[in-house]
């Protein structure tokens, strides 16, 4: 696909300097501009790089003066950073511009499928499914009986979702997405085996939520495990059963969330976090990484460490526990010396 300079800035309501027939067939970043390609300038510190890039064209923002000869066309916004993410979007959007079922899927004969959706090869749709409108659905993809999806949703490739998951509108699942496999639930019995507790509910992710490659949300033993609106996962979290994460918390790689769990609107949690079940986790709450997270924690904390407590209060503490090695020796030779003055 190709766009002139100037169909560039129309999208992202900028200004053209220079050449605005000129062609963009790809993006770059700035320091790995070839021609046919446009990048950004968003932070100052590669400024430099805007005087050596061999990219056609640069987003910068409108106070942006040269100092130098500039050899490519700029195209002037309010913020370079914000235009540069709405191209991506709009490229992103181009890219999966599909629609029509493949001959190879295989759905249900009572499933409902809204209007300009994509159903891609080797995909299952269960019975009683109802999706809705512009949805795509890409290949090897498994959707069980009684699902609900919303409009503009995307599942990509590979994505399963068991039977009675409730997604919303505009909600991506990257590939290796597993919605609604069984909460983790086994009763110990006097033999020393376990016995299995069916899991019954279901899982809801309500509209605008994204969900990471291979992430796994475990279906509720009773009732709905819940994933708010606007909730970002990334990639490699384990959430468990009847966890529910309030509205735009946003959890990055490799966290895991024990069941029955509460989590507030507005949370960073950052990679590796562990959390233990049954716990209430306030509304806008920071977690740094590798933090373990045994206690209820209140609206507005930011903590850290295993087991975590507030951030302050663990540096200070983490200073002291650096500096024991050479404590030990001063306290060893305080000892010493006491006892040779007996």
């Amino acid at each position: 696909m190709k766009f002139t300079v100037q169909e560039i800035a129309d999208l992202i309501k900028g200004t053209v300097d220079g050449d605005p027939k000129t062609e963009i067939h790809k993006l770059s970043k700035i320091e790995q501009g070839e021609p046919g390609s446009i990048s950004f300038l968003g932070n100052p510190k590669y400024t430099h790089y805007i005087y050596q890039t061999r990219a056609s064209a640069v987003i910068v923002n409108h106070d942006f003066e040269p100092e130098q000869t500039i050899n490519c066309s700029l195209i002037r916004v309010e913020n370079a950073y914000n235009a540069f993410a709405m191209m991506l979007e709009a490229y992103n959007n181009l890219n999966r511009e599909k629609s029509g079922i493949s001959k190879y899927a295989a759905i249900a004969e009572n499933a409902e499928t809204g209007d300009n959706c994509f159903i891609g090869d080797f995909v299952s749709v269960g019975e009683h499914v109802k999706i809705g409108s512009n949805v795509k659905i890409y290949s090897n993809t498994s959707i069980g009986d009684n699902v609900v999806i919303g409009d503009n949703t995307i599942l990509n490739a590979g994505v399963k979702i068991y039977n009675d998951c409730h997604i919303g509108n505009n909600c991506t699942l990257h590939s290796g997405v597993v919605i609604g496999a069984d909460g983790f639930g086994f009763a110990p019995q006097s033999d020393n085996h376990y016995a299995k507790v069916a899991q019954i509910g279901n899982v809801i992710l309500e509209d605008n939520v994204e969900i990471g490659a291979n992430t796994t949300i475990d279906r509720a033993t009773l009732g709905s495990t819940i994933i708010r609106k606007g909730v970002k996962l990334d990639n490699l979290i384990q959430i468990a059963h009847n966890v529910e994460i309030g509205e735009n918390t946003v959890i990055a790689a490799q966290t895991g969330i024990a069941g029955s769990t509460r989590i507030g609107r507005n949370c960073m949690i950052a990679g590796q976090v562990g959390i233990i079940g049954h716990l209430e986790i306030g509304n806008n709450v920071k977690i740094a990484a590798q933090s373990g997270i045994s206690t209820n924690v209140p609206d507005g904390a930011i903590v850290m460490g295993s087991p975590a407590f507030e951030i302050s209060n663990y540096r200070k503490a983490y200073v002291y526990f650096r500096s024991l090695p050479k404590l030990a020796d001063r306290i060893s030779v305080l000892e010493k010396k006491f006892k040779g003055e007996q």
